[in-house]
C-alpha cells in the first residue's frame, strides 16, 4: 500500500511514522493498519466558495430552487409503477425480469436516489416541508423507506466532510481492512447498497421523527397496495432496480468517484506541484464531466456541488462554464464504469484511499434550523 498522508503544514509520513501536528496538538501515533489520508486542514469547498464569490459574484444568482425536478420525478416513478405492473407474472429469474430490473429499474432508480438527493437540499421547491413530502413520493419504487433518514446523514456529510464519526460516506477502518483485495473490493462494490443503507446507523443514530414515521407509514402503505394490485413480483422488482442501482451497474460508479483518491490524480498532481505544494493534503472531492450525468441530476459534478450545494443540477454546468478557472485543473473523473473497474483491480486503490480529518463540521440533526436554511443562497462578508 501507498504511504499514508497526514497534513500538520503539512508532512507526508509512513504508517509508523508519528504524525506531525499542527502547532498546539499533542502527537499522536498512526495505527499499524491506518491508511487513511488524515488531514488537519479545513474542508477545501468552503474556502474555494469564498474565492469564486468574490471573484464571480453573479454566481450567487443560480442558487435556488429547479421547478423542472418535480415532474421528472413524477414521470420516473411513473415509468417504475409501470414497468412493475408489466413485469407481474413474468418469472423473477427470466430474462425479461433481470434484463427490465437492471436496463430500466436500476437506472430509474437511482435517478430517484439522486432525485432525493437534490430534494434534500430543498432544491424541487421552495417550501422546506413540501421538499420533504416530495421526497417520499420519489422513495415510492425504491420499496424501502429512507429518504427521511438519508437527509440528515447527507447535509451532515457536507457540514462535516471528511470527519471521522460524522461523515458517514465515509469506510471504517474495519471495512477497509477487511476488504482490502481485489476480491473485497469487488464484493464491496457488488454490495455497496447495503453498505451505505447500513453505514450510517452503525456510526450514529436518528431520532424517530413525524417525518420518518411518515416516510415509513407511506412506503409500507404503497408497498401493500402494490402487492395487492400486481402481487409480490411487483414488489420485487422494486426491491431488485434498488439493489442493481448500487452494485455493478454503470451509474452505481458515482459513488466511488466522488470521494476516493485515485493513484493517477497523486502522481498528476506530484508531477504538476511544486516541492511545498506536494506536501498538501490530496483533493477530497472528484467531478465527473461524462454523458451518464445525464441521467444523474449531474450529480458527476461533484467538486461544483459541494462548492454551491443550493445550485441545482441544471445550473451545475453553469457555475463551471463561469467559474471555469477554478475548476479546469482539478482531477477528474470521464468514466464512471472505468471507476468501478480500476477500484476493484488497482492494487493502490481501496477504501483507505479517503481524506479523513480528526475535528471540525458539526452534526444536522433531523429537524434542525440548519436543514431548513440550508438550500438558502449562501453570503460571504470580506
Amino acid at each position: 500500500m501507498p504511504a499514508s498522508v497526514t497534513i500538520a503544514t503539512t508532512v507526508t509520513s509512513n504508517r509508523s511514522d508519528v504524525k506531525k501536528p499542527v502547532q498546539g496538538q499533542e502527537k499522536e501515533q498512526v495505527s499499524p493498519q491506518d491508511d487513511f489520508f488524515w488531514t488537519y486542514t479545513e474542508e477545501p469547498h468552503r474556502t474555494r466558495r469564498q474565492a469564486i464569490i468574490k471573484a464571480h459574484p453573479e454566481v450567487l444568482k443560480l442558487c435556488g430552487p429547479e421547478p423542472l425536478t418535480i415532474p421528472l420525478v413524477l414521470a420516473v416513478v411513473g415509468l417504475q409503477i409501470y414497468c412493475a405492473y408489466a413485469l407481474r407474472d413474468s418469472p423473477v429469474l427470466s430474462w425479461q425480469y433481470l434484463l427490465t430490473a437492471y436496463v430500466i429499474g436500476a437506472t430509474a432508480n437511482q435517478n430517484l436516489f439522486l432525485a432525493i438527493h437534490e430534494i434534500s437540499h430543498n432544491l424541487a421547491f421552495k417550501s422546506p416541508l413540501a421538499n420533504r413530502l416530495f421526497a417520499i413520493i420519489a422513495n415510492l419504487p425504491i420499496g424501502i423507506p429512507y429518504s427521511a433518514s438519508f437527509r440528515p446523514y447527507h447535509l451532515t456529510h457536507h457540514k462535516s466532510l471528511g470527519v471521522d464519526g460524522l461523515d458517514t460516506d465515509l469506510p471504517t477502518a474495519l471495512e477497509a481492512w477487511f476488504l482490502d483485495s481485489v476480491g473485497g473490493k469487488a464484493f464491496f462494490c457488488t454490495f455497496q447498497i447495503l453498505f451505505y443503507a447500513l453505514r450510517p446507523m452503525m456510526v450514529y443514530k436518528l431520532p424517530l421523527t413525524g417525518i420518518h414515521a411518515l416516510n415509513i407509514a407511506g412506503q409500507v402503505l404503497f408497498d401493500y397496495v402494490i402487492v395487492t394490485a400486481f402481487g409480490g413480483r411487483a414488489l420485487g422488482y422494486f426491491i431488485m432496480s434498488s439493489f442493481l442501482a448500487g452494485s455493478l451497474h454503470p451509474c452505481a460508479g458515482h459513488f466511488i468517484a466522488e470521494h476516493y483518491v485515485f493513484s493517477q490524480h497523486q502522481r498528476s498532481l506530484e508531477a504538476k506541484a511544486s516541492p511545498s505544494a506536494k506536501l498538501a493534503p490530496p483533493p477530497e472531492t472528484y467531478s465527473y464531466y461524462g454523458i451518464l450525468n445525464i441521467l444523474t441530476y449531474n450529480v458527476g459534478l461533484h467538486n461544483e456541488h459541494h462548492d454551491f450545494p443550493a445550485i441545482p443540477w441544471t445550473r451545475l454546468w453553469k457555475l463551471n462554464q463561469i467559474a471555469n478557472e477554478f475548476y479546469r485543473d482539478l482531477p477528474c473523473h470521464y468514466s464512471w464504469v472505468g471507476v468501478i473497474w480500476q477500484f476493484i483491480i488497482d492494487k493502490e486503490v481501496g477504501l483507505w484511499c479517503r481524506v479523513k480529518r480528526k475535528e471540525g463540521g458539526r452534526k444536522v440533526g433531523a429537524g434542525s434550523n440548519d436543514e431548513k436554511a440550508h438550500g438558502q443562497p449562501v453570503s460571504v462578508v470580506g
